[in-house]
């Protein structure tokens, strides 16, 4: 693939067209998507707990070590 050097100041203004196409998310989409990320982050830290806890009671109740 043949490289074509660019102007900087060329590439700076086609950056800033590209970043005109975007459609940004609004502060009210933002704040929702954080806290879905917030709650199943949680969810799932509550998830692998109680999943740990049950094996390394079964590992002890199996093995008879641990804890």
């Amino acid at each position: 693939m043949a490289s074509k050097s660019t102007n900087p100041f060329v590439f700076l203004q086609q950056v800033r067209q590209e970043t005109a196409k975007v459609t940004w998310p609004s502060r009210r989409e933002t704040m929702i998507s954080t806290a879905m990320v917030l709650m199943f982050a949680f969810l799932a830290a509550i998830f692998f707990f109680a999943a740990d806890q049950v094996m390394a009671l079964g590992v002890e109740l199996i093995l008879g070590i641990g804890q």
